[in-house]
């Protein structure tokens, strides 16, 4: 299912761009001035034919209603922040430094299985806690209103090769404020899968099966190279601007020598250290960081690509009201069921549609705000798309096969497979006579 809106310059509320440098006390909520007041005209129109908008039933002024409810809890949790969700941060920081120092030193020892074993688990909980519950949020500026210059927004730069700054900007200034617009929105599929019907098809996504596959393993190299646009730049000779080749000659050295910087440490100094255990500790490190980009991977695909998360229009997202963006947040978003400490790991981003909503508040309190966001959904007969993490999977791998084929391919599949193979087998043999030929 498909449906439509508008985008605002930045996503509303404070905290979602980068604070300044100098952390400065909360201020109230701003709203995007591409929002407007109130819904004057109803901007959700399916995409395709048969499909049914969720939202449908709803009048403007319960959009708007909607809106500020939402608004009005967003508040609440704002005002409520205090000693508990400072030290709750603070908790999981030092939890998360001390394991991984406590690993790389049982790692030393690595040549005994055991020690590897230990080492290894401990490594990979570190770096994906690091990664998720702390580099991920502090990063969208949601502990910046303590005012501690060493967890904020500004100055916090992660464990990840991609530069803080340069995610920031794609991620929270354009994925949150884009939210799954076709065509603005590059999170959508990250220019390299096609997931949804209105992304045009073409001959390369027959191998995006591969390519899912492939990105999951690499996945910290890839949001990084993502991040520089890096294979728009190579392969298309109209991106490459003024403006885009002074951009890459800026970017492209930072996130060398960040992945030069991590390859150092990881598979050159603490091998070294090992001593005799050289060998064991490359393979725990290479495990560790293989563990984490398919965690973190599997997480953030089944919060954007399963069923029944929505797409949008860029056509119809012009002049959206602040109910309307709500509704884009919540119909594109799924979220995962499970327990506390499964929430920890995936950094609360099991609550991908409160983070949507509400992607600048702690995220401790997002299970706490998901609770009261499901009941007001049920009031306004809205869908809440969440499930756990093997059913979202593979309703996302089955996104994966159906749209890496033309339109109607996969359903004629399922219902006359030996004609479609047949017919498939038929245009791939036509298309490499083609290309031998030419």
């Amino acid at each position: 299912m498909t449906t439509t809106l508008t985008r605002p310059t930045t996503a509303p509320g404070p905290g979602d761009a980068a604070a300044p440098r100098t952390p400065t006390p909360p201020t109230a909520p701003t709203q995007s001035s591409r929002i407007a007041g109130a819904t004057t005209t109803r901007h959700w129109v399916p995409k395709h034919d048969g499909d049914i908008d969720p939202a449908g039933h709803l009048s403007p002024e319960q959009i708007d209603e909607l809106g500020r409810e939402l608004d009005a809890l967003r508040e609440e949790i704002l005002a409520s922040r205090g000693a508990d969700d400072a030290a709750y941060i603070r908790r999981i920081i030092r939890i998360q430094r001390t394991l991984e120092a406590s690993s790389r030193v049982v790692l030393l020892f690595s040549l005994h299985p055991g020690a590897w074993i230990v080492g290894t688990a401990g490594l990979s909980v570190a770096k994906i806690l690091e990664n998720m519950e702390i580099g991920h949020n502090v990063m969208h500026g949601q502990w910046d209103w303590m005012r501690d210059p060493h967890i904020h927004s500004s100055s916090w730069e992660w464990d990840n090769a991609a530069p803080a700054a340069m995610w920031k900007h794609s991620h929270n200034e354009l994925h949150h404020t884009y939210t799954n617009v076709i065509g603005q929105d590059e999170d959508l599929g990250y220019g390299i899968l096609r997931v949804d019907a209105d992304q045009p098809w073409s001959p390369i996504y027959l191998g995006q099966p591969l390519w899912n596959l492939l990105n999951a393993l690499v996945f910290q190299y890839s949001i990084a190279f993502y991040d520089l646009n890096l294979v728009a730049y190579l392969s298309d000779p109209e991106a490459r601007t003024p403006e885009a080749r002074e951009r890459f000659r800026r970017d492209a050295p930072q996130v060398a020598r960040k992945i030069g910087r991590h390859v150092l440490r990881d598979y050159v100094l603490h091998p070294l250290l090992s001593g005799p255990s050289w060998l064991t500790t490359i393979t725990a490190n290479l495990t560790a960081n293989l563990a984490r980009n398919l965690w973190t991977n599997t997480v953030i695909i089944c919060g954007h690509f399963p069923e029944g998360v929505a797409t949008f229009a860029t056509e119809s997202i012009e002049g959206e009201s602040r109910g309307e963006w709500y509704l884009r947040q919540i119909l594109g978003s799924a979220n995962l069921t499970g327990s506390p400490f499964f929430h920890v790991m995936t950094g609360n981003l099991s609550h991908q549609i409160e983070h949507h909503m509400y992607p600048d508040l702690p995220s401790n309190r997002y299970a706490e705000i998901a609770a009261r966001v499901q009941v007001i959904f049920e009031r306004y007969d809205l869908p809440y798309v969440t499930g756990p993490l093997h059913r979202q999977y593979a309703s996302v791998w089955r996104k994966v096969f159906r749209y890496a084929l033309p339109d109607g391919a996969w359903e004629d599949l399922r219902t006359a497979p030996v004609s479609t193979l047949g017919s498939g087998a038929r245009w791939v043999g036509r298309a490499v006579a083609r290309a031998v030929a030419g």
